[in-house]
């Protein structure tokens, strides 16, 4: 439950003023077809966040603990910063052609998180609990909690919106677990010896 939790809080606040979020408001203005809007980001979310997701959970099987913990509390606390950059979206971001609404929300939005600041605190998310699923849906859930409201009601939310503050909020989080990884005490399996073999004494050689 926790994984799902944080999950859901970070890239809800994140999403805020995201790329994908003004790609939300393009979409929801050019089209006018919100449910499908709304279907079209829930199925690029979990193709590309479980993709994420499963990048961070390999990520964290190949490294050590003491690597890992330094290299989630450094990713954590750089996409503070990155959350503090306002995004912009190009018009080439909106892959339109003749496809259906659906389809072309969820082609558009899959190439629009590439790379994104969600799409990488998803990888970290993954890699800090060992929970991909309760990681993905969170994520999952985060983006529709961001991006539903931008569909249904348009700039008229994203007006009221004090996106500095809330940028700030999202960029205050990141730095938060960050310090979180990097101070919490280590797992006791990490601290305890390993209990050799029955029959094999402890320094003795094979």
């Amino acid at each position: 439950m926790e994984a799902f939790l944080v999950s859901t809080g970070v890239v809800a606040l994140a999403e805020i003023g995201d790329k994908t979020q003004l790609l939300s408001l393009v979409l929801a203005a050019r089209f006018r077809q919100p449910w499908a809007i709304v279907l079209g980001i829930v199925a690029a979310t979990l193709v590309n966040h479980a993709l994420a997701g499963a990048a961070g959970a390999w990520i964290a099987g190949l490294v050590g603990p003491a690597v890992l913990r330094w290299g989630l509390a450094l990713s954590f606390m750089a996409m503070g910063a990155w959350a503090l950059v306002p995004d912009r979206l190009g018009d080439e971001d909106v892959r339109a052609g003749h496809a259906s609404v659906f389809v072309t929300t969820c082609v558009s939005f899959f190439l629009v998180e590439m790379g994104d600041k969600t799409q990488i605190a998803t990888v970290a998310l993954a890699a800090r609990f060992s929970a991909l699923a309760a990681v993905v849906a969170g994520t999952t859930v985060g983006m529709v909690m961001a991006n539903a409201p931008v569909v249904f009601l348009g700039d008229r939310l994203t007006r009221r919106i004090p996106l500095r503050f809330v940028r700030a909020v999202a960029a205050a989080t990141f730095v938060l677990l960050g310090l979180i990884v990097l101070l919490a005490p280590p797992a006791r399996s990490d601290l305890l010896p390993l209990v050799p073999p029955p029959g094999i004494e402890p320094g003795s050689s094979a």
